[in-house]
């Protein structure tokens, strides 16, 4: 595929999501980031996939850093998302785990 064609998918993406995100309400943003973070443990196997792979040395480290990048994603989404549900237990819990 032509590069012109990978930027206008890239650039579509990136409008798409922001338009998403922002047009979202702030009581759906937790399921919303749990589905993320699903889609994000994809993204983490095909970068795998990708940076295991004998094509050129730019596919390996582009995949390393796929890598790298869809972690961070997925750890600290699932970290937030678990200190927001934290949020919703009842108090009484919260006392006699203490």
């Amino acid at each position: 595929m032509e590069l012109i064609y990978l930027l206008f998918i890239l650039v579509l993406a990136g409008f798409l999501g922001f338009e998403l995100i922002h047009k979202v309400p702030a009581t759906l943003h937790t399921p919303l980031m749990s589905g993320a973070n699903a889609i994000s443990g994809v993204t983490l196997i095909g970068a795998m996939v990708s940076a295991g792979s004998d094509n050129t040395q730019l596919t390996t480290i582009l995949g390393v850093a796929a890598v790298i990048f869809a972690t961070v994603n997925v750890v600290g989404g699932y970290m937030v998302t678990d200190r927001m549900l934290s949020m919703f237990k009842s108090k009484q819990k919260n006392k006699e785990a203490k």
